[in-house]
């Protein structure tokens, strides 16, 4: 007897033994010849009934009433859930009625995964059903799923609704709360309709490295590894921007890559330290053409997503058609705060964030200190879709200088909601430019910058062979899917979201028991009872251990000597 195991688990692996024993194996190796799910059966029966005479389920049961020789239950399959019927003499029509009597009504679990075959029909009471013909057993529960209670209005009650769990068991999330695999599936549409948006304008799909020996395209701090073969030290990307730009130096007119990136940053509700991000470059543009490609992009994937180019988030009615509007950083800060920065060294900066209650440290430039203004005093105004053009050149080591405006450069990010979701430049390509301004970051990580560009010599060389004038484009599709499935933490559109460490539930030893009086063969038993540790047992009351050991004793059949209630009483001194 395992003290680790709960009641419902050990019967249930009794059960997996029986069914054993019955030369059934509750885990066949052969394919199940699925031909029907439960979505298509509800929505077409009544239109054409004929097509449902044979039809193939599989999926768990996920209730059921045994009424004698008939039974119904509740079959959840990827599409949703459909009732089928089972009837004794039909299940079984020999003298064996082993399979109903003994292996449905005995030995199978909610959380079981069955194979159905049948014909689907309407009850007396007009309910779609499947009448059961065969049963095959196709894999065993030995946990039990937690009971999600539905009324006859759809209202849930008992819901498995705490996030912790939801999050780190995504696998039981989405089993009994199915409703939040929509999520999911829209995330899908997302990635699709945007990968055939680029596919079909003829640009091509590549992968980079993940793996890489310096960290750069983003200002941000890297994880670092260590390759033993090479005896070198290795960084996970934080962005693929640039190899994706030696693939233009390289020739291709247009480029782009969906991929995981790895900040070792803070989490909250809107940053996971993996997340996926598309990155887009295409040859002989800049960032104006982008800011339109970017439009009907959005309005393609909002509309393939949801039918429409509106999107409902939160209190807020978003529309993805365009035009979006479109704001420079400083006049963006002007607008929202009355402050006209463009003209602040970093010491007037400095104590603008400090008139402005904005918390700043001695390893901020002058970029930093104007996207913390910024980030605290403009980003939750931003709404509807709008561009912020026009940065500050410190804060964009990697793009093109402005045409027209010193001291700026050409980029856009784009904000919904009052996050950023898409971040895009005219490109630098001048190779002198660029080392100079990766010079720049090298002193900022001097002065304790953490997320200070490194400088790569080899993407320099590649620089130097030539890059023609391009525009490239980063999109958080994480962020992305949040608006468009009305999503507030980034955790709800992640199937595996990054999570501290499961605190494991203490168990105490079997001498832990035995040091307070318990006798070593009841242990198990208190376990079963749910007292894992000697402090749980001292919490609980006397009597009722007294008499639940008791009925524990009878109920499990055990052939060891019962303790007196004195010596109960003893255990909680």
């Amino acid at each position: 007897m395992s003290i680790a195991l709960s009641e419902q688990e050990l019967l249930r692996r009794e059960s997996l033994k029986q069914l054993r024993e019955l030369g059934i194996d509750p885990y066949p190796a052969e394919a199940f010849p699925v031909n029907a799910f439960a979505k298509d059966i509800k929505d077409n029966f009544n239109a054409n009934p004929d097509a449902y005479k044979e039809v193939v389920l599989a999926g768990r049961i996920m209730s059921r009433r045994v009424m004698g020789s008939a039974s119904f239950a509740e079959l959840q399959d990827s599409t949703g859930r459909i009732q089928v019927y089972l009837k004794r003499d039909d299940l079984c029509p020999g003298e064996d009625k082993t399979l109903y009597n003994t292996v449905f009504k005995k030995l199978l679990d909610l959380g079981d995964y069955i194979g159905v075959r049948g014909y689907a029909f309407l009850t007396q009471t007009g309910e779609l059903s499947v009448h059961v013909q065969e049963l095959t057993v196709l894999s065993k529960s030995l946990k039990p799923l937690p009971v999600v209670k539905r009324d006859d209005d759809g209202n849930i009650h008992d819901g498995f609704t705490d996030p912790e769990l939801r999050y780190r068991q995504r696998y039981v999330d989405l089993t009994v709360n199915p409703e939040y695999k929509q999520i999911f599936i829209n995330r899908s549409k997302v990635i699709s309709s945007m990968r055939s948006f680029f596919t079909d304008k003829g640009w091509m799909e590549v992968e980079t490295p993940i793996l890489q020996a310096v960290h750069g395209g983003a200002a941000a701090r890297p994880f670092n590894t260590h390759h033993n073969t090479l005896d070198m030290p290795l960084y996970l990307r934080i962005a693929n921007e640039l190899y994706l730009k030696r693939l233009i130096v390289a020739g291709f007119d247009g480029v782009f890559e969906f991929g995981k990136m790895f900040r070792n940053e803070g989490m909250d509700r809107t940053h996971n330290p993996e997340f996926t991000a598309m990155e887009i470059y295409v040859a002989y543009k800049d960032y104006i053409w982008m800011m339109d490609m970017m439009e009907q992009c959005l309005e393609h994937v909002t509309r393939a997503v949801h039918g429409v180019p509106v999107v409902q988030v939160g209190n807020n009615e978003i529309n993805f058609a365009g035009p979006y509007e479109r704001l420079s950083m400083y006049d963006s800060i002007l607008k929202y705060t009355g402050i006209d920065v463009s003209a602040m060294d970093e010491h007037q900066l400095r104590q603008t964030c400090r008139d402005l209650a904005i918390e700043v440290d001695q390893t901020m430039g002058k970029g930093k200190l104007i996207d913390e203004i910024f980030s605290a005093k403009v980003e939750a105004h931003l709404i509807q879709p709008t561009y912020i053009t026009d940065y500050p050149i410190e804060m964009t080591p990697l793009a093109k200088k402005h045409r027209t405006k010193e001291g700026l450069v050409e980029r856009f990010e784009l904000f919904v909601n009052g996050k950023e979701i898409a971040n895009a430049y005219s490109e630098l390509n001048d190779p002198i430019d660029q080392r100079e301004r990766f010079e720049d970051q090298l002193l900022l990580a001097g002065r304790g910058d953490e997320e200070a560009m490194a400088m790569d010599d080899d993407f320099l060389r590649a620089l130097e062979y030539g890059m023609p004038p391009t525009s490239g484009l980063g999109i958080g599709i994480d962020r992305l899917v949040m608006l468009m499935t009305n999503q507030s933490t980034i955790q709800e559109v992640l199937f595996f979201p990054q999570m501290r460490p499961e605190k494991k539930a203490k168990v105490a030893t079997v001498d832990d028991f035995v040091n307070v009086g318990v006798p070593a063969e009841w242990v198990p038993v208190l376990n079963k009872m749910g007292f894992n540790t000697v402090e749980e047992l001292k919490a609980g009351n006397p009597n009722r251990v007294f008499n639940d050991l008791g009925g524990m004793r009878k109920k499990l059949k055990l052939d060891i000597a019962m303790p007196t209630k004195d010596e109960v009483m003893a255990w909680f001194e």
